[in-house]
């Protein structure tokens, strides 16, 4: 099994027009590595409210490493391990979401603001074999950390 069992690691935030940009912006990265491109999209909400979109796609296994080192610091990942059968969908992809308050701060927790997806490596391509390869990587990050 690979070092980094995923194929790739999404992270999305929206910033509402009642928050600063900025301040979504730093909240997301504090999660990423430096060299991170993020993309923007600019929306509007059902009101006309203004809606950015930001979001990036890390690919390579040192960025990958850095975004799951991040998730690894959350104080309940136990019990994301014990969730790991509700957070694994049948196409092999890991959800989270993870609180934008807390990222801005420099933290990781559980929460709303931020969403994770996560393509888990699984051969055959089966959610029993993703959800076992996830709480492999996973449990081994909790056990460095």
């Amino acid at each position: 099994m690979p070092a980094v069992p995923f194929h790739y690691v999404d992270l999305r935030a929206f910033s509402y027009a009642t928050e600063d940009e900025k301040r979504v912006e730093e909240a997301l990265r504090s999660l990423l590595p430096e060299d991170a491109e993020l993309d923007r999209v600019e929306n509007v909400g059902h009101h006309g409210d203004r809606i950015v979109v930001l979001s990036a796609r890390i690919e390579r296994a040192d960025g990958m490493r850095h975004v799951l080192d991040r998730i690894a610091e959350l104080d309940d990942l136990d019990g994301v391990l014990a969730e790991l059968d509700q957070r694994v969908d049948d196409n092999c992809a890991l959800f989270m979401r993870l609180d934008k308050q807390a990222a801005f701060r420099g933290e990781v927790r559980l929460g709303p603001g931020i969403t994770v997806r996560a393509k888990v490596e699984a051969y055959p391509a089966k959610k029993e074999a993703a959800v076992e390869n996830a709480r492999e990587t996973l449990s081994r990050l909790a056990d460095s950390s």
